[in-house]
């Protein structure tokens, strides 16, 4: 063998080699292990599951569970450090309101993490502080604002090192400014400007790449688009920064990730047709081209569907690096149905296909919220599924 053909075939070695490793490497896919019967203490409790707020709430270090209950009082499971939960709901204040999204951060600077929790048809936003051990006392007083509200973001937006809340409403979505002690001031009016939407969902995000934090709002009417212009003031520049549909559009919930690898964040809406006639239900991708603009990718990127979404997650589920997708469907006649969880993997390149067998086939219910964090300690993310008067699911991730 000459010398050249000797070389040419060491490169040949190793280019099968370093194949077989991307091979090797694209198989290794995360298998869900369902532990909701062993480790969820449900069958003493009445769920309307809105939300799940993950947090360490009795600072242990593990991760504890706190649920939106609508019409209900919230419950609280703590974790034992090997993700089985105990119901101790009795730690924080029982009352029934119409709780709907929660939000989690130390609000008064006290080394330990406080709630809110926002409530649409009674109006009451609840906020807890903790107390230092894991109880929580009702501080309800200290948020200025009431609302038909579903959605709550919490974050230190205008950077003085104190978390902010904003809240979506139907109606004026509002920003209250904390003053470094749990105190907060409507800045609504001079942050965000005076429009009025039926906003089911804020999500936080820097979409435009410029190292501060902007807002995308989900409407039962146009999606909005809020550019940060600096220190948490915003200025709405969806028209120009956005693609919009023809036909009507009821967007749930709003997720953003990089699908594409590119460095930048694009934006899934999971999609309904609940309180809108005509909406069409297919969820929409769209993708940044870098400095905040999109374009929709929906047609040829991600899988038909007529789910009727309201909970939407961009996660790594098979473990290969890249955002992939679960959404949580309602089919039902109103909210009612047990639907399965739909999965859609990307290729890494943000093209997308459907592979919902991926989960166990008895995951089916009204999905309204997805959470993807480690709850056992193990090292591999796991899944918490919050369903809407059906059982909620714990799946343990398993190599």
């Amino acid at each position: 063998m000459t010398k050249a053909a000797s070389s040419t075939l060491f490169v040949l070695i190793i280019l099968n080699a370093l194949a077989a490793c991307s091979q090797s490497k694209k198989q290794v896919t995360l298998h869900y292990r369902d532990v909701t019967e062993t480790n969820l203490p449900f069958e003493d409790l009445q769920q309307l599951s809105m939300d799940a707020g993950i947090a360490d709430l009795d600072d242990d270090g593990d991760l504890d569970i706190l649920i939106a209950n609508e019409h209900r009082p919230n419950i609280l499971l703590i974790n034992d450090g090997k993700g089985k939960f105990t119901n101790e709901s009795h730690l924080i204040p029982q009352v029934k309101h119409d709780s709907e999204d929660i939000g989690i951060a130390d609000f008064d600077l006290d080394g330990d993490l406080d709630i809110v929790v926002v409530s649409e048809d009674d109006e009451i936003n609840e906020l807890y502080f903790n107390n230092g051990d894991g109880t929580f006392s009702d501080e309800g007083s200290r948020i200025p604002v009431t609302g038909t509200s579903n959605s709550v973001v919490v974050y230190d937006i205008n950077e003085d090192g104190a978390p902010d809340i904003l809240i979506g409403n139907n109606g004026q979505n509002v920003v209250l400014i904390n003053d470094g002690k749990g105190y907060f001031q409507d800045e609504t009016t001079e942050r965000f400007g005076t429009f009025i939407d039926v906003t089911q969902d804020l999500t936080l995000a820097d979409v435009d790449d410029d190292d501060d934090q902007d807002l995308l709002i989900g409407n039962e009417d146009a999606n909005r688009l809020l550019i940060n212009t600096g220190k948490g003031f915003f200025e709405d520049q969806s028209t120009k920064r956005l693609p919009y549909r023809e036909n009507l559009e009821e967007t749930r919930e709003v997720d953003v990730a990089d699908i594409d690898s590119d460095g930048d964040l694009d934006i899934l809406y999971g999609n309904v047709q609940a309180f809108v006639d005509g909406a069409v239900r297919q969820n929409r991708l769209l993708l940044n081209d870098g400095k905040g603009y999109f374009s929709d990718i929906t047609e040829t990127h991600l899988p038909k569907d007529d789910n009727r979404c309201f909970s939407v997650a961009f996660l790594d589920i098979d473990n290969d690096e890249d955002a992939d997708i679960i959404t949580g469907n309602t089919n039902g006649p109103k909210f009612d149905g047990m639907t399965p969880f739909s999965v859609y993997l990307n290729d890494g390149k943000g093209m997308f296909t459907d592979a919902t067998n991926i989960l166990p086939e008895n995951i089916k219910g009204r999905g309204f919220d997805i959470d993807f964090v480690d709850l056992n300690r193990d090292g591999i993310k796991d899944l918490y599924l919050s369903n809407r008067g059906s059982q909620d699911f714990l799946l343990f991730g398993e190599k």
